[in-house]
């Protein structure tokens, strides 16, 4: 998921309690189809289209679809993490709409807070599926959830998101280190350019 799809609008309707609350959501594209994203991924339309029907008939047998802040390193959602329930998905071309509902929790009261304050979120699928290797189309693909993300204002904004991806991963920590000790090596430095150009292609960003 590339963060230049993940526009979303907010919209605030009345809770419908007679007490004048209202509720925050986040309506956006959530994936794209047919489009190679940042991961050399492609999301056939036809996979999406399953996935969100799937999804859709969930939350209309009134299963709670919990999303979070940011995406984690896995598909389970962690309840001290969510902020918001999805309210549907459906779909608009090739794109996967969602719209969010967010909620009092911790981390719903900390996404409303960043967007009072003007800050710009997007919104992004979090699911599973298998992947070609030859052409990066993947199948089978089923979505667990929608989270919150951020949205970079610009493309210098990507290293960030690398640098958080690779903390996570197992050796992650081995290879930023590495790369602090590569100084001025050229020859070291083309081998480890490749290496994590490599590694990329296999961040969840």
């Amino acid at each position: 998921m590339t963060y230049n799809q993940a526009k979303v609008e907010l919209v605030t309707e009345d809770i419908g309690d007679g007490s004048g609350g209202k509720n925050l959501y986040m309506k956006g594209i959530c994936i794209q189809g047919d489009k190679r994203n940042a991961n050399e991924r492609v999301y056939p339309v036809r996979e999406i289209t399953r996935a969100v029907d799937t999804i859709t008939e969930q939350i209309k047998n009134g299963l709670s679809v919990l999303g979070e802040v940011d995406h984690p390193d896995d598909l389970k959602i962690n309840l001290d993490r969510v902020s918001h329930c999805m309210e549907g998905m459906w779909m608009n071309g090739a794109d996967g709409y969602g719209k969010l509902r967010i909620l009092p929790t911790p981390m719903g009261q900390l996404v409303k807070t960043m967007l009072d304050a003007g800050v710009k979120l997007g919104v992004s699928s979090r699911g599973s599926g298998n992947v070609n290797d030859a052409n990066g189309h993947v199948s089978d693909f089923e979505i667990v959830t929608v989270d919150v993300v951020a949205q970079p204002s610009a493309p210098n904004a990507y290293p960030t998101a690398i640098y958080e991806s690779l903390m996570n991963m197992k050796y992650g920590h081995k290879v930023f280190e590495i790369a602090k000790e590569v100084g001025q090596d050229n020859k070291v430095q083309r081998y480890l350019k490749e290496e994590v150009k490599r590694l990329i292609k296999e961040l969840k960003i």
